[in-house]
């Protein structure tokens, strides 16, 4: 009689106890081939888990068996075949109509009759059982996980599993580089497509080296991924559900969604030739139009960057003239060194903060309270909504969405109040601005184009320009010195601003 061997070895946990493939074939060889009974026709081998139909290799040799070429088949166990109840049938089903003849098995004696395929059938439900079972042990496992606050199975890039406390935590390489791939594109001035591009070449970012893959560089839909997953906010999504997660987070609530809407804000520009540093910040003077850049070669091969009205309207013709990028920087760097703050004007401001710790800890006792408010009313909501539920006052699709929704606001409330608790000392941020107030001059003239867009945006809003003059107004606290009052003054707008 003509037999096909059939060898499976699935990747799923389930399988961890079965031998390899290629194990299987030569123990099953060494038992039948030898036997002047049985003619081995072909040898079919699959990697494959049979939880649910759908075995390429499976389905080819049934249907050889079908077309009459063998009668039976030899397998090392009958969960080698199925351990779902579609392919089991399938495979009792044949022997029924006598189209399969036989099986055997290296450790399970099979007869071909009604006893034989009683046997067979209890023993494919119990390998279906065995799968289900695992399954249902597998779920509630994970589960029990995420509501401990840990995210189940691999951990994303910039994390690792941690074997010994079973929990996931920082990986001290990566971790570090995504924050600051977060920090980049918090800037606004910065593309995915950019930061991926660093994070290759300027900060040799590799993926972990596992088993069988990483140590690659980070590719652009990669860096999609981690600048689109709530997990580096400290959320876990599973199932439809948002759970707070116990790992460290890249960034708060609040700035994960600014990243997102600086990801699918309308009227992105489209990728240029050439990158200029203050298109797109600058209206002209006259006309109101944005000021836009070009390259210019003059008659001896020199070349220059000129800035000058985009000059699209009609009526009437905007004939400003164009300001060469030299002279522009030259009269940003002086709006830069107006900002400058003296050092007895930095240590008199130094010395009325401390003046004002008292107010601001009121202030933050009075945010707490009114966080622990909100986060209470917000569980309030979430329980009303399950309740709708219940009674079938919401579809599901409505629900789950609400309940995602409310369960991301209410994480965003713990965050928020979680951050009340520890923040630093609250004039700390004061100090840094007054730090970068002093700097921000030679930064600007050292610094490559991103550099200089970015310390624009943060110090200076309403650029025009007009008869080749820059305008810039200073944003508070900061003011130029040519345009100030008297110390006291400014030290009066530094505490309506932090009030």
């Amino acid at each position: 009689m003509r037999y096909f061997i059939y060898c499976r070895k699935s990747s799923e946990s389930e399988d961890r106890q079965i031998l390899s493939i290629d194990s299987q074939r030569a123990e099953l060889e060494r038992s039948f081939s030898a036997r002047d009974d049985i003619e081995i026709a072909e040898i079919f081998q699959e990697a494959h888990s049979a939880k649910a139909p759908g075995r390429p290799v499976f389905n080819h040799m049934l249907q050889c068996i079908e077309d009459g070429q063998a009668d039976g088949i030899i397998a090392w166990h009958p969960d080698r075949l199925a351990r779902n109840s579609v392919d089991g049938g399938r495979i009792i089903y044949l022997l029924d109509r006598k189209v399969l003849k036989d099986l055997k098995f290296a450790n399970f004696a099979f007869e071909n009759n009604s006893q034989g395929k009683l046997m067979l059938s209890v023993l494919l439900g119990f390998s279906k059982y065995y799968v289900d079972a695992l399954s249902e042990n597998v779920k509630r496992g994970n589960r029990t996980k995420i509501e401990m606050g840990w995210r189940p199975n691999q951990a994303p890039l910039g994390y690792r599993n941690d074997k010994e406390t079973k929990t996931i935590v920082k990986d001290l390489v990566h971790f570090p580089l995504i924050r600051k791939m977060y920090e980049l594109m918090l800037t606004g001035t910065y593309s995915p497509k950019q930061i991926a591009v660093m994070a290759r070449d300027e900060w040799g970012f590799r993926t972990p080296q596992k088993k069988r893959t990483g140590g690659v560089p980070l590719a652009l839909s990669s860096t999609y991924k981690i600048l689109t997953n709530p997990f580096y906010a400290g959320i876990i999504v599973w199932n439809g559900q948002t759970y707070p997660g116990k790992h460290a987070p890249v960034v708060s609530i609040d700035d994960f969604e600014r990243v997102q809407e600086l990801l699918g804000r309308p009227g992105r520009p489209r990728p240029q030739r050439h990158a200029f540093a203050f298109t797109g910040m600058i209206r002209c003077g006259v006309c109101g139009l944005m000021v836009t850049a070009e390259h210019k070669v003059n008659r001896f091969g020199s070349r220059y960057v000129y800035y000058h009205c985009t000059k699209r309207r009609m009526t009437p013709h905007c004939r400003q003239p164009s300001i060469e990028l030299k002279e522009l920087e030259r009269q940003i760097v002086r709006f830069l060194e107006d900002l400058t703050i003296a050092e007895k004007v930095h240590r008199v401001v130094i010395g009325r903060l401390d003046d004002l710790t008292v107010n601001r800890e009121a202030e933050g006792s009075a945010r707490k309270r009114s966080l622990e408010t909100a986060l209470d009313g917000i569980t309030a909501e979430l329980s009303e909504l399950t309740g709708l539920r219940l009674r079938n006052l919401v579809t599901d699709n409505e629900f789950v969405s609400k309940r995602q929704e409310i369960q991301q606001e209410q994480l965003r409330l713990i965050q928020q109040l979680k951050r009340t608790r520890t923040e630093a000392i609250w004039f700390e941020p004061i100090e840094d601005l007054m730090l970068f107030n002093r700097k921000a001059a030679s930064w600007f003239a050292r610094g490559d184009n991103q550099s200089k867009k970015l310390i624009i945006e943060t110090v200076g809003s309403n650029l025009s320009l007009k008869d080749k003059i820059l305008s810039i107004e200073a944003k508070k606290p900061l003011r130029r010195w040519s345009n100030a009052g008297s110390n006291s003054q400014l030290l009066g707008d530094l505490e309506s601003n932090q009030n």
